[in-house]
């Protein structure tokens, strides 16, 4: 996912800026409105019912179901996560580009948070291979909408809604260097995976120079003190090579599996 975030200079230079919140676009004045998250886990400045925990539930319950509808017949898919702040013409941009072309020729679909960086560039790779291109998109402030190679889209109020989607969904990950939104979907995917809410789900960890020092950190910390097991580390599998990493997020197809 990482964080589709641009300065609020940048934001204020460009054209028309806009805002999405779910299906609905927010421009000028509108777009200053707060969060759909803020709204939910802040207490209630307004008690009129659209802005109730009830009704509230009815707008999470359509996220689940929009979701679910567009995403079921979506066949084998692999998430691909990263930083929004990634650079075109860099390294790490034309390394998820030939990961998004990789998992398609492996014959899977590749979901990205449908922002700017790596998940463009994840994005874009799968659509020049002929691919399915997705992306969850999520309300954040200063965001810029869903990047232009994406195909199926959907635009999320709620963080936890979106997740769920990029966990059923998704057979794999595999996970550029990010920022802190990159960082959540990897510790979700983790515990999901350490305490068997999910099985059959490979992670990758793409960029050892990035990663090894928070892998390191991990047995030097995790493991030595005892909060979690030395073969929790097996958890994921770290690599710098494209075609190892596409290798190893598709070891586990469930179509394969019936």
């Amino acid at each position: 996912m990482g964080n589709h975030h641009i300065s609020a200079k940048n934001f204020d230079d460009l054209p028309d800026p806009a805002r999405r919140r779910g299906s609905v676009t927010l421009r000028r004045k509108q777009a200053e409105i707060r969060q759909a998250d803020q709204f939910l886990f802040e207490a209630p400045r307004d008690s009129s019912f659209v802005h109730s925990d009830p009704w509230r539930v009815l707008r999470i319950q359509s996220e689940f179901v929009e979701g679910f509808g567009t995403l079921a017949e979506l066949g084998p898919t692999i998430s691909v996560f990263g930083s929004a702040r990634t650079h075109r013409g860099s390294v790490e941009y034309a390394q998820a580009e030939a990961i998004g072309r990789l998992l398609v020729d492996a014959g899977y679909a590749v979901m990205t948070g449908g922002g700017p960086g790596t998940m463009e560039a994840a994005n874009k790779g799968a659509v020049e291979a002929g691919g399915t291109s997705v992306g969850l998109g999520i309300e954040l402030p200063f965001e810029t909408g869903l990047n232009e190679w994406v195909d199926l889209g959907i635009n999320f109020r709620y963080f936890f809604a979106r997740k769920t989607m990029f966990m059923k969904y998704s057979q794999g990950f595999i996970v550029l260097p990010g920022g802190f939104g990159t960082l959540d979907e990897l510790f979700e995917a983790l515990t999901l995976v350490q305490t068997e809410k999910v099985t059959h789900f490979p992670i990758v960890l793409f960029g050892s120079a990035f990663w090894g020092p928070l892998v390191d950190w991990m047995r030097q910390t995790l493991v030595e003190r005892g909060t979690v097991s030395g073969s929790d580390l097996d958890l994921f599998h770290l690599t710098d090579d494209p075609d190892d990493a596409v290798a190893f997020a598709t070891t586990y197809r469930p179509d394969a599996a019936e």
